[in-house]
């Protein structure tokens, strides 16, 4: 018979994990913002480079990412089931495969400069952002093995850690920026080239934290997670291939639909793209409480689908999605009830465009507040079904959605109908409510109708 817990135990294992997640999101967003603001105080020219040089590397280590993420829901089946070596396993061809991605793509870094010159840009931003990537490029082997150390805490629901190194890595970046860019404290004044050294630097540290946590932690011991890291397992890097690719393209489908909706709002012009920005940073923020909720999502599913309970891998699906919603509807009337004073805190008051500008990004910001119901719902199914490692029809239903629907609806909304900035951002609404809709049909209706029927056993190589 299934062991359905209660809602309130639910709820309390979802904030406990789920807190330091989301405080680590905002901890590595609070690095770009910091970036941002100290290369603005630098120069405009060397801001801008960084700007487009930063959102290049975004693109590439998120399209790499999907192995990392693929270990967690793995990790926390295979622990529920007391399965160390399959934690093991699982850990370690994630390492494999983030290390071979970032060999793959490391020429893209290293001739860059050409890349951004074939994209139209002008010879001096080209030449910064070159500079930046040569050096930064290095920092996607540590930063997507941290990415696969903090799948497997958290597959272990071990997520403090996470937050605490997160927020020293924020802490450690900002302080080297101020040295680095600046040549304060007798180091020399580096520009540019500064911000990327001191993100390789803090990308070191913390995947030499997580790595020393992981290795010498009495706790993790029993999963001797470098335990002869040099045998290839075929077997598993299959599976974690298989199930971390699919998560790849979605990750860069939304990347790719929010890009292109820059794009789009720059067609329109410079105040619009600014509006946009400050709206979508306001966004941006609030949806990293989602995107936590998400993981310890697919934390709990996993655990649950490892105990074969699925009555209560559904009850846990409903109460992290509630708790999801919960928090939209509060955004929601933040956002309708101080639109102005919100996105008024990110102009100056003598910004000249601060008349024009304010107004714009306010209305942007209650669109926004339908954009966070069907953003945090899309993300919490597909928070479900990682954890239940349901990936390749998840990526079909994002891509549909982000690109067959929301980017065609926000084209013709914005410029066939005339719309401007709102129009595409109601096509962003369209397309995110469509996916949310989708994926939790595929989760609710095919999923689970059929975990209950034929539950997963997952076949175990020999030992290696």
């Amino acid at each position: 018979m299934s062991n359905i817990r209660p809602i309130p135990e639910h709820l309390r294992a979802i904030l406990v994990l789920g807190m330091p997640l989301i405080g680590s999101h905002l901890a590595n967003l609070a690095i770009g913002v910091t970036d941002t603001i100290m290369m603005g105080w630098y120069g405009i020219e060397e801001l801008a480079a960084v700007v487009l040089a930063s959102t290049l590397y975004f693109v590439i280590f998120i399209f790499g990412s999907g192995f990392a993420m693929a270990v967690m829901p793995m990790v926390a089946e295979a622990s529920e089931n007391d399965d160390d070596q399959e934690v093991r396993r699982a850990s370690r061809m994630g390492m494999w495969l983030s290390v071979f991605y970032g060999f793959l793509v490391l020429p893209l870094f290293w001739y860059s400069g050409q890349l951004l010159l074939a994209l139209g840009q002008g010879e001096t931003l080209s030449e910064y952002g070159k500079g930046y990537l040569r050096l930064v490029g290095f920092a996607i082997f540590p930063a997507l093995l941290t990415m696969v150390f903090k799948s497997f805490l958290s597959g272990l629901e071990r997520t403090q850690f996470i937050l605490w190194a997160s927020v020293c890595t924020a802490v450690l970046n900002g302080f080297l920026n101020w040295v680095l860019i600046f040549g304060n404290l007798g180091a020399p004044e580096m520009g540019v080239n500064g911000a990327a050294l001191a993100s390789l630097i803090s990308q070191i540290t913390a995947f030499v934290a997580f790595g020393t946590y992981v290795w010498l932690a009495p706790s993790f011991r029993r999963f001797s997670l470098f335990q002869r890291i040099w045998r290839r397992d075929s077997e598993a890097l299959q599976r974690v291939f298989k199930l971390g690719w699919p998560i790849s393209v979605t990750l860069l489908a939304e990347v790719g639909l929010f890009s292109a909706a820059a794009v789009m709002v720059g067609w329109i012009g410079t105040k619009e793209v600014a509006a946009h920005g400050i709206a979508l940073q306001v966004s941006s923020a609030t949806f990293l409480v989602h995107l936590g909720l998400s993981n310890a999502a697919t934390i709990r599913a996993g655990r649950a689908l490892g105990r074969k309970e699925i009555d209560d891998l559904a009850r846990g699906g409903m109460t992290v999605f509630v708790l999801s919603l919960i928090f939209s509807l509060i955004t929601v009337v933040v956002f309708f009830t101080f639109p102005e004073e919100i996105t008024g805190l990110f102009l100056s008051p003598d910004n000249p465009d601060r008349s024009l500008i304010i107004p714009m990004a306010s209305t942007l910001l209650l669109i926004s507040g339908l954009f966070q119901l069907v953003d945090g719902a899309q993300v919490i199914g597909l928070g479900l079904l990682r954890g239940v490692q349901d990936t390749r029809s998840p990526m079909i239903i994002a891509a549909f959605s982000y690109w067959g629907v929301g980017m065609s609806a926000s084209y013709i909304l914005g410029f066939p109908l005339g719309y401007g900035t709102e129009g595409i951002w109601f096509g962003l609404v369209i397309g995110l409510a469509i996916a949310a809709v989708l994926l939790h049909l595929r989760f609710w209706k095919k999923t689970l109708p059929d975990l209950r029927t034929t539950p997963p056993g997952a076949a175990k190589a020999p030992h290696i």
